[in-house]
């Protein structure tokens, strides 16, 4: 369940709900981590740098920088097809472009 462009399917499934704005963190159910949104709604920013591939890419969780002006974002946002949300999904941004366009929420929910 995400927020998407509910005009369109992904493959051979249904529509789906086309609501044309972001929705509440935890409208949908979380991922096995707890997360929540983390595909459609809004674009994911990621550290990383924009790569055209995986080839000598670093390993144990390190962070990708080239040190260049390209950003990578993932999952898509709210009015994307349903394919696009997904977190194989990227998408490259110019930084200044990345800056004007995109704003980060962080969003933790505790349970006691």
């Amino acid at each position: 369940m995400v927020n998407y462009n509910g005009n369109y399917a992904y493959k051979s499934g249904a529509k789906g709900q086309y609501r044309q704005q972001t929705t509440d963190v935890g409208t949908f159910f979380p991922n096995s981590f707890g997360l929540y949104d983390m595909h459609g709604n809004v674009w994911k920013w990621c550290e990383d740098d924009w790569q055209e591939n995986y080839i000598n890419a670093p390993t144990g969780g390190s962070v990708w920088i080239s040190r260049d002006d390209l950003k990578q974002l993932r999952g898509a946002y709210w009015s994307d097809d349903p394919e696009e949300c997904r977190f194989a999904s990227r998408y490259v941004s110019i930084l200044y472009q990345f800056i004007i366009k995109i704003s980060v929420t962080v969003y933790l929910k505790y349970r006691k």
